[in-house]
């Protein structure tokens, strides 16, 4: 199996997204020898996906069709801090049953595709929502605390923030490994 076979199949079976930037444009013609490019940031699972969803859009924003088009280049954006937890801001568009809805949500988490799937597993859990249902229109970095506005991530923002270790279990060192009681971990 070639490399994209194994990139396929690694996305795929874990159900995790990657962020694409893909490049297209109407094919060059008499009357245009030198179209317009058109550039998207694209959530998917795959290339084959992401493309997919560059002709969808396209074709929905500018009349091009994947008959009438080109693919550029596509490409695999990576975060520039993963190790770093950052806040988003999520606007996006879904069809619900009853109509379309825009919305804007928050997510705290440690890259852009992490907070992406956040948002895809929450809009599953609250509204039914599939992915082919959910267009993204645009995912910001909140870098002042003053940008959040949503109670759920303010609270994580405090100073001194603390959390309870609960269910502590000692290890003791120069201790038997068997015992005749049970430890206790409550404190």
């Amino acid at each position: 199996m070639d490399q994209m076979g194994n990139e396929w199949k690694a996305n795929t079976q874990a159900g995790r997204l990657t962020e694409y930037q893909v490049i297209g444009r109407h094919l060059p013609s008499e009357a245009n020898p030198a179209p317009k490019l058109y550039r998207m940031r694209i959530f998917a699972p795959n290339t084959v996906v992401a493309k997919s969803r560059f002709w969808y859009f396209l074709m929905k924003l500018r009349k091009v069709k994947k008959a009438n088009g080109e693919i550029v280049s596509l490409n695999v954006i990576h975060e520039k801090r993963p190790m770093k937890v950052k806040n988003f801001g999520i606007w996006i568009r879904y069809d619900s049953r009853s109509g379309t809805h825009n919305m804007y949500k928050e997510y705290r988490e440690m890259s852009r595709t992490d907070a992406v799937e956040a948002m895809y597993q929450d809009m599953a859990a609250r509204h039914r929502s599939r992915f082919r249902s959910v267009h993204i229109l645009k995912v910001v970095e909140l870098e002042k605390t003053d940008d959040v506005k949503r109670p759920y991530i303010k609270q994580l923002l405090t100073k001194d923030l603390k959390f309870p270790l609960p269910h502590r279990v000692s290890k003791a060192t120069g201790k038997k490994i068997f015992s005749g009681s049970r430890p206790s971990t409550f404190y």
